[in-house]
């Protein structure tokens, strides 16, 4: 399944919308919009998963390509992640860094 990628800045909140798979086929276009969201300079950046599938370590590599984009003091916040998801971001140790939200 392809992902789709959708990036919307509201207020002091870049969000990243995922609708997919995240894998390396599919990575590279969500690293474009973190790209994107890291130039717009805002305080959080949201990456809205509720309607991701699955994600592949690829997926990991690009939460940590996002730490890696913005700047300190930026929050990265995941909302909406499966419990799969969910799962695989904390047996990474990305939670420590990186904020899970349900909503």
């Amino acid at each position: 399944m392809p992902l789709s990628v959708s990036l919307s800045v509201d207020g002091d909140i870049s969000v990243i919308e995922l609708i997919g798979e995240l894998d390396a086929h599919t990575a590279p276009e969500f690293h474009e919009s973190i790209e994107k969201a890291a130039a717009h300079g805002t305080a959080i950046v949201e990456i809205r998963m509720h309607e991701v599938a699955y994600m592949a370590s690829a997926g990991l590599r690009s939460l940590v390509f996002a730490q890696q984009k913005v700047v300190d003091g930026v929050t990265i916040r995941v909302v909406g992640a499966s419990e799969p998801v969910s799962r695989t971001i904390r047996t990474a140790g990305l939670d420590r860094s990186i904020v899970l939200a349900d909503e």
